[in-house]
């Protein structure tokens, strides 16, 4: 494996994965355009978490009922818990074993926006909760919120057990795409329901008037991850 191939590459005679390894990021000849046009509206839709001022989510959180502030805090740290595996696993999983650079850009940027998430709902807990740190500690000893993050830990896991499994030639490349497929839906899936779920969830609140800095910050979340949903169904 190398970082950079150095034979001439055809990119157009290319499959998207498990091709010859990339040399340059060019983009004057694309196999697939529509990769190059969902990386440019990522980058159109690019925003920073302290744009959204939560000082009124602060004073709204303060007069939620019990019931009112686990769910909603459930809900954030499901959020946090499956933007920190999107934004590792993505690249981790995929870029590896892509073979068109307008893919490769695209799931970069993708990534990057699943990073910014993570920024985005630590910017929530910052500024809502007196001690972050202990919001934080309460994913890892949480199960419902593993168990609802397990199943895309399971496929990225078993896609990247596969290609180790693969390299070692002790599994076929028709099993590992296999894999990759049920990655890829799998991924799918979150972006376009489980995310969506979870959504739904945060507007709820917005819908009676609180935490409304949240939801404007959960709209901009709900942007990108339709753009993500696209990129999907378009390797699909």
């Amino acid at each position: 494996m190398t970082v950079f191939n150095t034979k001439n590459n055809n990119y157009k005679n290319q499959f998207m994965f498990f091709g010859d390894r990339l040399n340059l990021s060019r983009f004057d000849e694309q196999k697939y355009a529509i990769f190059n046009k969902l990386t440019d509206q990522q980058l159109g839709f690019f925003w920073q978490p302290a744009e959204i001022d939560l000082t009124k989510d602060n004073k709204d959180f303060k007069i939620l009922s019990q019931i009112q502030k686990h769910i909603f805090t459930s809900n954030l740290l499901y959020q946090t818990t499956v933007d920190s595996i999107q934004s590792r696993s993505l690249v981790l999983a995929l870029t590896m074993h892509i073979s068109l650079p307008e893919l490769e850009t695209c799931v970069d940027f993708w990534s990057a926006f699943e990073a910014l998430h993570s920024l985005a709902y630590a910017h929530i807990i910052r500024n809502i909760y007196p001690n972050p740190t202990e919001e934080f500690n309460k994913i890892i000893l949480t199960p419902e919120i593993l168990d609802r993050a397990k199943k895309p830990i399971k496929y990225y896991d078993d896609f990247i057990e596969a290609s180790k499994f693969y390299e070692n030639k002790k599994i076929t490349l028709s099993q590992l795409k296999e894999k990759l497929l049920l990655c890829i839906a799998s991924i799918n899936i979150l972006e376009g329901v489980s995310f969506f779920a979870s959504f739904a969830c945060s507007f709820a609140f917005a819908e009676h008037g609180l935490m409304i800095g949240n939801a404007s910050i959960l709209s901009l979340i709900a942007r990108d991850e339709s753009i993500h949903l696209a990129i999907t169904q378009n390797i699909l």
